[in-house]
């Protein structure tokens, strides 16, 4: 697909303008992104969390497509019953269109809670796109871990102080795990760069069976940092490889990214207060640790895409 802002430009966005979310949520651009892709014939569901909240509060709603809300730990599973109900009426002849199907959740309720379903749905074999939009903790109900936080990251349950500094735990690779479940399509995206995201929509949407892509999500009010920076953080993500952009597709990998220059990891931590405390000397081994694992990951990635061919 080759992404025209002209021709988005044209088209009214399927999630309407004056929900709630914070100034400065990278989240909608995320959800906007992916429902241009996705065309007019889709079907949303949309596990509790930050964006259900925001968009959905009674008695108004911000979706312009069929929308179901479910609870923080079934999104995949209510798609999983949408889709099948779909092929069964498609049989029958009740329905001729074809329809495409779209589960959402954040990442507590894709990573953590939400993970049973979504290992279900990918098992079973649903034609069916997964998309995570992940903020890397549990925003909506104040910014608790989750696995998706990083090392060294503070949350509420994670504090930094005297005893501990923050998250002791590296964050959960659902990529990969989604990978393992041998789907045609698992894809990392950001919202920064917007033709490859839609793209990847796109092209999961074409492929018949489960899909899966993980999108960050930036988070001013749980990472801590300037509200008008949420795409630029996004973006360093990406140039210190810390979320690289890449794509299984059949099991062969492509990566989408590659920063001529990769960044240090210290410029996408330092703007965050939620990384603070690992400034001062006590606690600049994390730091160490966490490019270690950055470099050891991206090393990886490279080193897999060579010996493919």
């Amino acid at each position: 697909m080759a992404i025209k802002l002209k021709d988005i430009a044209k088209t009214k966005s399927r999630l309407a303008p004056g929900h709630g979310a914070c100034a400065g949520c990278a989240a909608p651009a995320i959800l906007k992104q992916a429902l241009y892709a996705a065309g007019e014939n889709v079907v949303v569901s949309f596990a509790t969390g930050c964006m259900e909240v925001v968009t959905t509060i009674f008695p108004h709603t911000a979706w312009r497509v069929p929308y179901i809300h479910n609870a923080f730990e079934n999104s995949a599973a209510t798609m999983s019953g949408v889709e099948a109900a779909y092929r069964a009426l498609k049989r029958q002849g009740k329905i001729d269109k074809d329809i495409q199907f779209i589960a959402f959740g954040g990442d507590g309720g894709t990573y953590d809670i939400g993970f049973q379903s979504l290992s279900g749905m990918l098992e079973r074999g649903h034609n069916i796109l997964y998309i995570c939009y992940d903020n890397e903790a549990y925003m909506n109900t104040g910014i608790q871990r989750s696995s998706a936080t990083p090392l060294g990251a503070e949350t509420m349950t994670a504090r930094a102080g005297k005893v501990k500094a923050g998250k002791e735990q590296h964050r959960k690779d659902i990529a990969a795990i989604a990978l393992a479940h041998g789907i045609p399509y698992v894809a990392q995206a950001s919202p920064h760069n917007f033709r490859d995201l839609m793209s990847k929509v796109e092209k999961a949407l074409s492929i018949k069976g489960p899909k899966f892509i993980v999108a960050l999500s930036s988070c001013h009010v749980g990472w801590r940092f300037e509200m008008q920076d949420a795409i630029k953080m996004c973006e360093l993500a990406v140039k210190t490889c810390f979320w690289p952009l890449y794509e299984y597709e059949y099991g062969k990998l492509k990566i989408n990214y590659k920063p001529k220059e990769k960044l240090p990891i210290t410029d996408w931590i330092k703007p965050q207060g939620r990384f603070k405390h690992l400034f001062e000397p006590k606690n600049e081994h994390i730091i160490e640790e966490l490019q270690k694992e950055v470099d050891r990951k991206w090393e990886e990635l490279l080193a897999k895409e060579e010996t493919q061919g």
